[in-house]
C-alpha cells in the first residue's frame, strides 16, 4: 500500500502542471459556456509565454484574458465576437493561428519557401555532380597537386 501511495505521489509531482492553469474560481457554472470558453482559450496566445495558449498558461495576464473571455461569453457574445474583440484590443498576435493575410504571408509562406529553396539547391547540386565527367574532376588538379596526391597514395600503400 505504501508503494502505491509513493507511486501516486511521484506521478502527481511529475505530471505537467499546465492542466491546472484554469483556476476553479474562473470557471463558469454553465458547462456549455465553460466548454466554449475553454475552446476559445486554446486559440489565444499568452502574451507572456508567447507559445502557449492562455488555457495552458499560469501567467497573471493569461488569467486576466481567461476572465475577460468568460465575461464576454456571459455577456452574450458569439465566439467570433470574442475573438474580434481581443484582436481589436491586442492585435492578431493574440491568435495562436493567425489568418492568412497580406501581412502574415511571410509567417505562412517562409517555412515552405525555405524548404523548397533548399530542395532546389540540393537537386541542382546533385545534377551538376552527376553531369561532371570523372576525367574533368581529375583534370581540375594542378600538376603540383597531382604529384602530392601520388606521393600520399604511395606512402599509404607502403605502410
Amino acid at each position: 500500500m505504501r508503494i502505491l501511495q509513493a507511486v501516486l505521489l511521484l506521478i502527481a509531482l511529475v505530471a505537467p502542471t499546465h492542466v491546472w492553469a484554469v483556476e476553479p474560481s474562473e470557471m463558469l457554472a454553465d458547462p456549455v459556456l465553460e466548454a466554449r470558453a475553454r475552446a476559445l482559450s486554446k486559440e489565444l496566445r499568452c502574451m507572456v509565454c508567447q507559445n502557449e495558449s492562455i488555457d495552458d498558461s499560469g501567467a497573471p495576464l493569461a488569467h486576466d484574458l481567461r476572465v475577460l473571455v468568460r465575461e464576454r461569453i456571459k455577456a452574450g457574445d458569439s465566439d467570433q465576437q470574442v475573438l474580434d474583440f481581443l484582436v481589436a484590443r491586442y492585435g492578431e498576435f493574440v491568435l495562436l493561428k493567425p489568418p492568412l493575410s497580406w501581412h502574415t504571408v511571410a509567417l505562412w509562406g517562409l517555412p515552405p519557401g525555405v524548404l523548397l529553396l533548399g530542395a532546389l539547391i540540393i537537386l541542382v547540386d546533385v545534377r551538376r555532380r552527376r553531369a561532371m565527367p570523372a576525367d574533368e574532376a581529375k583534370a581540375s588538379l594542378t600538376a603540383a597537386e597531382e604529384s602530392r596526391l601520388a606521393e600520399l597514395l604511395r606512402d599509404s600503400s607502403t605502410s
